[in-house]
């Protein structure tokens, strides 16, 4: 009898030994926030960055529908960025991620900005220990999950954010809801240009957010002055030498400095360029076939296109 008393003993000491080690995650009833609510949060929290000088809206701000407005962007001690900020609006369906195609979907692109040098030059494990520390994330965290923060729930609930940030209300989507009013006669040119064999503009920018999220090289490379190779990096095939993904135009009214190196301020110098790419890039190495022969847009086409690409911009932006 006394042996069975002893187990039992042992066995209660045990369970009070490692619920002391392991206490149970609880968080005041009074906490509640959604996985959107969270990465929204953490979004404009500068904590992500080494020196707590940079957020995710540092180089994506919401005012240009999440784009930066400068060629390059400001990280951490001043450093710059390597390409172009694109905006971070429209993407439930754009996988994979960056220019490069470097991540697989939102979730696996959080982590490179955090981390790149140039940009918040922060290790994924100290982010961590820096929420944990944070009394009031920790409790977000724990709430949700039923336990700390991780690299993975981290990522999960920024993802979740940024696929909250979707836009319709343009003038095009009115129009093509029926209202023909809602541009003007200048856009419908446009509009009917871009989905025209000569402009050729619809055969990359196709879909609800006009990309097709493919990889094109449209004559930004001559392995000289312009130089960054593109996919080519991720993929190591050649003849993805200069390809860049597609980006979507949704809200490209405001979305300037354009092209992954952010080169075109204006989107009249975009319209230029693809009129005849050779007036500035001489060499272009790997060029598109589509783009092989000059297309020479009139001056109306440009103006034309010009007004077709204002009104895909949402209508919170258009007074920007």
């Amino acid at each position: 009898m006394k042996v069975k008393y002893s187990i039992l003993f042992f066995l209660l000491a045990l369970v009070v030994v490692l619920a002391l080690k392991n206490p149970k995650q609880e968080v005041p009833k009074s906490v509640r926030i959604s996985k959107e609510e969270l990465g929204k949060l953490l979004f404009f929290e500068k904590a992500l960055s080494l020196d707590s000088t940079v957020s995710c809206s540092s180089c994506h701000i919401p005012a240009f529908a999440f784009s930066d407005t400068t060629a390059l962007s400001d990280g951490v001690h001043g450093k710059l960025g390597l390409r172009n900020a694109p905006g971070v609006m429209n993407l439930h369906a754009n996988e994979p991620m960056f220019y490069d195609g470097r991540a697989k979907d939102l979730a696996d692109q959080v982590h490179f900005p955090i981390q790149d040098p140039n940009e918040m030059n922060l290790a994924m494990i100290e982010v961590v220990k820096r929420l944990n520390k944070d009394p009031k994330y920790k409790n977000f965290f724990i709430a949700l999950f039923q336990a700390e923060a991780s690299a993975a729930n981290i990522a999960d609930v920024i993802a979740a954010y940024e696929l909250t940030l979707q836009t319709s209300n343009t003038p095009f989507d009115a129009f093509m809801s029926g209202d023909e009013s809602a541009i003007s006669e200048s856009a419908k040119r446009g509009r009917e240009l871009f989905l025209s064999d000569r402009a050729k503009c619809f055969d990359c920018h196709f879909g609800p957010d006009f990309t097709g999220d493919e990889f094109k090289n449209i004559g930004l490379y001559d392995a000289k002055e312009w130089n960054d190779v593109g996919r080519f990096k991720i993929s190591n095939d050649s003849s993805d030498i200069g390809k860049f993904k597609v980006p979507g135009l949704r809200n490209v009214g405001v979305t300037g400095p354009y092209m992954h190196n952010g080169k075109f301020k204006t989107l009249e110098e975009v319209i230029d360029y693809y009129s005849n790419p050779y007036l500035t890039v001489k060499n272009p190495v790997n060029l598109d076939a589509s783009l092989v022969k000059p297309i020479n847009f009139t001056v109306q086409e440009k103006a034309d296109l010009l007004s077709f690409l204002k009104s895909l911009t949402d209508k919170q932006f258009l007074n920007r």
